[in-house]
């Protein structure tokens, strides 16, 4: 599929492009990225047609949000889709005193949880400040997950959904976002968020992907029914099905384990077979799910943002999703590009 083809953002009016352009990079994760380069990404990206384009508070402690703003407020406003996200409020403080881990060189603000109603009013507009933005069209709860949260998952999950959905849905109500959310690295978070309140979409990291489809079984199927969108990010499992199974590779953020580079060895295999890049397969794959509008992706470099859409492009033969399915490398209810 082109990076640009508009796709119906589930029940909502809005449009998104098949790729989106993530922003947790240019608020300087774990290495900085200058104001060139960010730059640089974010106009490529729009003379590609890209008009989706993801970031959040806790992205650089805010640098993300006003990097986007440098790049986006002088463009006609209707002419792209934006998502931010809400749970922590920054806080000015002396750049000495805060820890930025895993951020670099981020904005000088102190970052806290708060899944309040009023909490969540004030990180919107905050959001909307750092933007110079006159809307947000999607507004995502962020990281209410057991990998973020540990044992107090269940206390801050409540929270949110008393809390943060008040607002939320009050926002949308009154129609100063467009679609309501929830932002997380689990499944189970999002599915069970949905069966609580009535959430238009779901931005989900890493857990739909050529590795892992546990979600078609209950997550996926409820999302269709109920008319919610699924933003999917981190579509390459933190790195292996980017470069392959090559020593060193990443599942997870960890060094992958034995039995997932082994599975991944046997997809590239089909690959080389098919004269089809592995990364190339890894992203149209998740956006053929029905429930999937877009993959969202960050990069480091132009370069890197070249490579991704090269990839969203490539073209890739139906025999080659049969072959996977046949070999048991991917289930066989999974959707797959036409």
């Amino acid at each position: 599929m082109k990076p640009s083809e508009k796709r119906k953002f589930g029940r909502t009016d809005l449009e998104v492009t098949g790729f989106a352009f993530g922003t947790a990079p240019v608020g300087n994760i774990f290495r900085e990225i200058d104001d060139q380069t960010s730059r640089a990404m974010f106009d490529h990206a729009w003379d590609a047609g890209v008009r989706y384009f993801d970031t959040a508070p806790m992205y650089g402690h805010g640098l993300s949000e006003l990097r986007t703003s440098e790049a986006l407020r002088w463009r006609n406003r209707d002419d792209f889709v934006l998502s931010s996200k809400v749970g922590r409020l920054l806080r000015p403080a002396r750049r000495d005193s805060i820890d930025f881990a895993p951020w670099v060189n981020a904005a000088p603000f102190r970052s806290e949880f708060d899944y309040s109603y009023d909490g969540t009013m004030r990180a919107f507009e905050d959001s909307l400040q750092r933007l110079a933005l006159e809307r947000i069209d999607i507004l995502f709860i962020h990281d209410i997950d057991v990998y973020t949260r540990g044992a107090e998952q269940p206390e801050v999950f409540r929270q949110a959904m008393d809390g943060c959905w008040k607002a939320l849905e009050r926002l949308r109500d009154e129609r100063v976002v467009a679609a309501i959310g929830v932002g997380v690295n689990e499944w189970q978070v999002c599915h069970e968020a949905l069966k609580q309140r009535d959430f238009d979409c779901f931005l989900l990291a890493g857990r739909y992907t050529l590795l892992e489809q546990d979600a078609l079984d209950e997550f996926l199927p409820l999302c269709e029914e109920r008319g919610a969108a699924v933003v999917v990010g981190g579509g390459f499992n933190s790195g292996i099905l980017a470069t392959g199974a090559k020593p060193g590779a990443k599942y997870n953020y960890v060094p992958a384990p034995a039995e997932i580079m082994d599975r991944v060895t046997k997809i590239e295999a089909v690959c080389a077979e098919y004269e089809v890049p592995l990364p190339a397969a890894a992203l149209q794959f998740v956006v053929a799910h029905p429930a999937v509008p877009s993959f969202c992706a960050g990069t480091r470099t132009v370069q890197q943002l070249e490579q991704n859409l090269a990839w969203m492009n490539h073209p890739i033969p139906a025999a080659f999703w049969q072959a996977l399915k046949d070999k048991g490398l991917l289930r066989g209810d999974a959707p797959v590009p036409a």
